[in-house]
């Protein structure tokens, strides 16, 4: 039987749910788990030509659907170094996605494969690995079934955190090469975490213990393993594991983790923390993390993206100086539009250090960062790395020391190179880099929250009737369309202190989200309705 056969005959098996139109964005395919067969299919199909297109090298695909409800399950891609699908990708994803039936899905592979050039026979290599929602071993099995239908060299790595199975395949296209990352397995992960954070610890130790909500997801089990590879508690760090029951799907993201503390800024009902407890929670997939503490008053502060790069870059600048590399080293950190005020002018004024803004998404931060020598970014929902340039690996290397204390700076450098996660952002990596910086400083979380005051913000969704109507410009900052809109927001920020608003229109729905910060509360609050009605009026 030809492989169009097989796969004409796997694909029967694996019916479109009627009504449904497919998207592949940021995150992949997300939706309910039950309308995500088909898609999970026909992602192995563009997988393996991904595969082939690059002679053979390997990819990766996650079922996952991060910080979503347990009913839901997504579906995404991982590029040969460990980094998003590309773009041009996304849209053969999504085309395969919304094929109406098994033989225009065939003939849509065939098309692809001549498109770009693709021999058919050329060996294929797709690993492939989910998280602990109930729903994971059914997709994984739908992704089988094409993986083997075209013919495809399969690993299952079974259960994994988003952030393990992009450091897999980053870890197997760089073997035997010169920028070889890893050994490709879990094991090879948590020994190489572990390793770099004895190093970059230089024998500190934590001050008090560390409470970590997993989100009842994956990030759980595999925590409580890396904890088996780390220093002893008494001797480094403490880690208390919560919400780590996996047993139960069902409550999976609820009440608990990254997504949850950020959106109803408090700590999960669950949590047992005391007054100045160093906090921290994960997302479903391990990917995104936000620390928190409560304070002796009992008031609850957030320490979100914006301050992990922050406290990350204000280190980095430090050590680049400690070790003489500061005048070699070009660091930078970039944000988006939602990121503070204060914490944008803390980092370009206090630490003298560029910052960039991009529009909204992982990619487009990624993708700006590697134009910096060390390039930090996070988004203020915890997701994030740090980039080293091949340039700075080779400098932070070979630089020779010139005192005891630039050695010192050389060796934390090094490790931190190993530590960070570089293809993707890594809860339990980003865990540990925070863990070492405050290690170093002798800080608690009230210090690392005093480093800056937030700026009071609002953030207000506007209905509207046609979200296509609202065009920006300047990493989404300020509207190009409707004309009128932009101009008329100009005056409304100009009449509170340190004011600043914009407007965006949702990707998934017909609305508009308005930003507004300022130095006060109420100045925010009525900058953010000013600028809502300004949209209103425009919408």
């Amino acid at each position: 039987m030809s492989s169009f056969n097989k796969i004409l005959e796997a694909s029967a098996k694996h019916p479109p749910a009627e009504g449904v139109k497919y998207q592949y964005g940021t995150a992949g395919f997300r939706m309910k788990a039950d309308v995500l067969d088909s898609v999970v299919f026909r992602c192995g199909l563009v997988a393996s030509l991904r595969s082939r297109s690059l002679g053979g090298k390997t990819i990766g695909v996650m079922i996952t659907a991060s910080h979503n409800p347990p009913v839901d399950n997504g579906v995404k891609l991982v590029d040969p170094t460990g980094e998003m699908l590309i773009a041009s990708w996304e849209a053969y994803a999504t085309e395969m996605a919304n094929a109406k039936t098994d033989q225009e899905l065939v003939e849509l592979y065939k098309a692809l494969a001549a498109k770009n050039r693709i021999d058919l026979s050329t060996p294929t290599h797709v690993v492939f690995a989910r998280d602990t929602r109930a729903s994971g071993s059914r997709l994984a099995a739908c992704l089988n079934d094409a993986l083997v239908a075209c013919e495809a060299g399969i690993t299952d790595y079974k259960i994994l955190t988003t952030p393990q199975l992009h450091y897999i395949v980053r870890c197997i296209n760089t073997k035997g090469t010169d920028e070889e990352y890893g050994e490709p397995t879990e094991k090879g992960y948590y020994e190489k975490l572990s390793s770099a954070f004895k190093l970059a610890m230089k024998n500190k130790k934590s001050s008090g213990a560390l409470t970590v909500d997993c989100a009842n997801g994956v990030g759980g089990p595999k925590l409580l393993e890396l904890i088996k590879y780390l220093p002893p508690k008494d001797e480094s760090l403490d880690i208390k594991v919560v919400n780590d029951n996996v047993h139960n799907p069902d409550s999976l993201n609820v009440e608990c983790g990254a997504d949850f503390v950020k959106t109803s800024q408090r700590a999960p009902p669950s949590s047992k923390a005391g007054p100045i407890d160093r906090c921290c929670s994960l997302d479903g997939d391990a990917d995104r993390i936000v620390y928190y503490f409560t304070d002796k008053r009992g008031v609850f502060h957030l320490l979100d993206g914006d301050r992990i790069a922050a406290l990350a870059a204000a280190f980095l600048a430090d050590l680049s100086r400690q070790s003489g590399l500061a005048d070699i080293l070009k660091i930078g950190v970039v944000q988006t539009a939602y990121a503070n005020g204060a914490s944008t002018k803390y980092i370009e004024k206090d630490l003298r250090l560029a910052v960039r803004c991009t529009p909204t998404g992982v990619k487009y931060l990624h993708h700006e960062a590697t134009n910096f020598d060390i390039g930090v970014y996070f988004e203020a929902n915890g997701h994030g790395t740090v980039i080293f340039s091949d340039y700075a690996r080779k400098n932070i290397a070979s630089h020779e020391p010139k005192s005891p204390a630039q050695q010192d700076a050389l060796e934390i450098l090094q490790a931190l190179t190993q530590l960070i996660n570089q293809a993707v952002g890594d809860a339990l990596s980003d865990m540990l880099l925070v863990e070492v910086v405050l290690a170093h400083k002798g800080w608690g979380p009230e210090e690392w929250l005093g480093i800056y005051n937030d700026l009071p913000n609002r953030l207000v969704r506007v209905v509207v009737t046609d979200r296509n109507v609202f065009v920006a410009e300047d990493a989404e900052r300020r509207l190009v369309t409707p004309k009128g809109a932009q101009p008329a927001i100009d005056e409304a920020v100009k009449k509170v202190r340190q004011g600043r608003s914009f407007a965006r229109a949702s990707g998934t729905e017909d609305a508009v989200r308005v930003y507004a910060e300022a130095e006060t509360r109420a100045e925010a609050d009525d900058l953010a309705n000013k600028v809502a009605a300004i949209v209103k009026q425009y919408g």
